[in-house]
């Protein structure tokens, strides 16, 4: 477990109602970090929040959608109240597009995948980084995607959405590079979570990646990702930044 320099560390955790985010929530808690937990859903939200304080630990539950100013301004200040500030940002919350191929898209589709991969991950960074610039310290790690090395792992939207959070997560990197402020992302493979994926087996989209995906390997643990990200977060990795780290079981090395 990478634990050098959690102990007592405000850590944000988006979608940490469940699966990855609810793994890395756990993992920060474990490690002596105080944990705002932040997810639209608020009963998953508080079970999270409650099995940290179970086991001893600090978390507070924030709830909302995270493309809103609003939400993304409570979570500011809650963890500033609480916690004293922010020292890690983990944007994990997202969701999976219908699969479909450009020609086949909704507006009302593309609109909500962007804003919630794409939009809500940039509103926190722009958030958290005035504060961590006046720390001189800050660690952001940005879940990205397979879709964010390839064009076969997922729809258009979804595609387009997490090739933005790598431009994003790198574009950070080297704004801050000298600041102190440390931006990476994960790029989950196939994982057993509870994300889930909507798309028709015969449209256009989903019958040219479904060919694809035989290349996939073992489907690796939330905990897995959790792992990556914490210690994307540590300063065990502190010379480390602009980085996408697969967790795939080599299915980028494919």
């Amino acid at each position: 477990m990478s634990t050098s320099g959690l102990q007592g560390a405000a850590v944000v955790v988006t979608g940490a109602g469940s699966g990855i985010g609810r793994a890395a929530a756990l993992r920060f808690a474990a490690a002596g970090s105080h944990v705002v937990v932040a997810d639209l859903d608020g009963d998953t939200a508080a079970r999270t929040v409650d099995e940290i304080a179970a086991a001893g630990g600090a978390a507070v539950a924030v709830v909302g959608d995270l493309s809103e100013q609003g939400v993304i301004d409570d979570v500011v200040a809650t963890a500033g109240t609480r916690f004293g500030g922010i020292d890690v940002l983990v944007n994990n919350a997202g969701i999976m597009d219908t699969m479909s191929a450009p020609a086949d898209i909704t507006d009302d589709e593309w609109d909500r995948l962007i804003r919630i991969n794409l939009t809500a991950p940039f509103k926190l960074m722009r958030a958290v980084i005035p504060a961590m610039l006046e720390k001189g310290k800050g660690s952001i790690v940005n879940t990205a995607s397979e879709a964010s090395l390839r064009g076969s792992a997922a729809g258009a939207a979804y595609t387009a959405s997490k090739h933005g959070v790598l431009g994003l997560t790198r574009s950070a990197a080297v704004m801050y590079r000298d600041k102190g402020i440390r931006v990476n992302a994960v790029a989950p493979g196939a994982t057993a979570t509870n994300i889930t994926v909507d798309a028709d087996a015969q449209a256009p989209g989903p019958g040219v990646i479904g060919s694809y995906m035989r290349n996939i390997g073992r489907v690796g643990e939330a905990d897995e990702l959790a792992a990556a990200i914490q210690f994307l977060a540590s300063d065990e990795a502190g010379n480390i930044s602009g980085v996408l780290l697969p967790v795939d079981n080599g299915w980028s090395a494919v």
